[in-house]
């Protein structure tokens, strides 16, 4: 596999961003693209080791986030490959399985070869608000009517309610609620679709664990900022992000410390809105690629990064849309408290 920087790279030095320095890339190496974040509104920039301060990562230090262009059956197995990560026992692929009539959801097409490669069960939970997921038979049949269950086996995981994790170290929540049959699975592979969110600002890897695996009872505990176990709404808005960091550790804990799940993220069909969103906005931004990381939030991190290389362009509406939500905020949150690293190496595996 031949790493080399990304276009972007020029791009990324000519933009000046508030409360970051820029430096030149590490001396002697031009395989990865490294990246420190230094401010609080989380725009990055390239890093030298040389003259750099003790607390900043080097290359060697930073989790690895693969990438390809090519948004095809072929890619998203090049990518997971990539990862070099070998499941055990029972796998389970987590997605969403996509809110009628016209969501983005990831098409079963581009997902199965890599699902059936890990015999994978795609896993799912009700949502917390109306529409066509909230209830387990009418979920089922969505997973159905979308492809999801010619694929693979598949289960919603709270359709015999919920599972309690324990969050440590964090601020807002002390417990997590995911779906009852959450432990019945040995490893995860965490499948997203890399979008903007009308609460979130955007949806990654971290929303994946995090919502994404909460029971009906854990949405509305994770929404509310673990206040309301039957009401999502009217927390406060830090405290929602702030709770998504801190339920997705929990997930990752429960998983031998982040050992036993990975994470790709597709950049394809980037509208402003989720896939909650039964008719999203059409997107402005062009397709982008898939990205795999054994880190959640190197892996959202990225995915943001490639979005604010086009914020004066194309990508516009959709960092307004995170900026509006204080999105970034959830991955400021989810790094202080141990999930993973803002901090990253980008590796381009086309070539």
């Amino acid at each position: 596999m031949r790493k080399r920087v990304l276009p972007f790279f020029v791009l990324l030095l000519t933009m000046t961003f508030t409360g970051c320095t820029q430096n030149t890339p590490t001396s002697g190496s031009d395989n990865h693209i490294s990246y420190n974040v230094n401010s609080s509104n989380s725009e990055n920039n390239v890093n030298s080791t040389e003259n750099t301060p003790s607390d900043v990562p080097t290359n060697s230090d930073v989790p690895t986030v693969y990438m390809t262009t090519d948004i095809s059956p072929q890619g998203m197995l090049a990518v997971y490959n990539a990862l070099g990560w070998t499941p055990t026992g029972k796998v389970a692929v987590k997605l969403s399985t996509g809110e009628p009539p016209a969501s983005n959801y990831l098409r079963p097409e581009l997902i199965k070869d890599l699902v059936q490669s890990v015999n994978g069960t795609i896993v799912e939970c009700n949502t917390a608000y109306g529409g066509s997921r909230s209830e387990t038979a009418m979920h089922y049949q969505v997973a159905k009517d979308h492809g999801f269950t010619e694929i693979a086996d598949f289960q919603i995981l709270d359709e015999n309610g919920s599972m309690t994790l324990p969050v440590n170290g964090g601020s807002v929540l002390k417990e997590n609620y995911v779906g009852a049959a959450f432990g019945d699975y040995d490893c995860y592979l965490v499948l997203s679709h890399f979008k903007g969110h009308a609460m979130a600002g955007y949806g990654g890897a971290i929303k994946n664990i995090s919502i994404g695996l909460g029971s009906s009872m854990g949405k509305c505990w994770i929404h509310s900022g673990g206040t309301s176990k039957t009401n999502a709404w009217g927390g406060k808005q830090d405290a929602f992000l702030e709770a998504m960091a801190e339920a997705g550790k929990a997930v990752s804990d429960y998983l031998g410390n982040g050992e036993r799940i990975v994470y790709v993220n597709v950049m394809n069909r980037l509208s402003i809105d989720c896939d909650c969103d039964g008719n999203p906005a059409e997107p402005d931004i062009h397709d982008i690629g898939i990205l795999a990381s054994t880190d959640p939030v190197a892996l959202d991190q990225a995915c943001i990064d490639l979005i604010y290389a086009q914020k004066d362009g194309d990508g516009k509406s959709l960092v307004q849309r995170i900026e509006s939500r204080n999105g970034l905020h959830t991955l400021e949150h989810a790094e202080k408290i141990g999930l993973g690293s803002r901090h990253y190496s980008l590796v381009k595996i086309d070539e």
